[in-house]
């Protein structure tokens, strides 16, 4: 019963909001545990948008952030946001998409550029 009220909540319509600033959290404290993250998106009105990134692979916890934050910006592209304030709980992620650190594994490398590709949307 309760995953059936859960899955109801998640269903309910987003809000029709366009080209405003939105704000977007990704950090493991609003998941449940297990492999993956989560994101919450913020619109100007304050409508809060929840989502669980579950992996289906096994996954370092740098590499859970990096698909919280790619997937998180897949979603706001998804909702027509043009503008986004990103917040995160990954020193390492945030340092490196903001290039004040190098990415040395092939792995984070094709994760910072993914992100820098998606990050020109906005």
């Amino acid at each position: 019963m309760d995953f059936v009220v859960e899955w109801t909540e998640v269903q309910l319509p987003t809000p029709d909001v366009t080209n405003e600033y939105w704000t977007m959290y990704f950090d493991r404290s609003v998941m449940v545990p297990g492999s993956g993250d989560g994101v919450v998106l913020i619109s100007l009105d304050g409508s809060r948008l929840r989502y669980t990134i579950c992996l289906h692979f096994l996954a370092s916890n740098n590499a859970a952030k990096y698909e919280a934050l790619i997937n998180g910006l897949c979603i706001a592209i998804e909702l027509g946001a043009t503008w986004l304030y990103v917040r995160g709980d990954s020193e390492l992620v945030v340092d490196q998409v903001m290039k004040e650190s190098s990415c040395k594994s092939p792995l984070m490398i094709a994760y910072y550029q993914e992100v820098r590709k998606l990050k020109e949307k906005f």
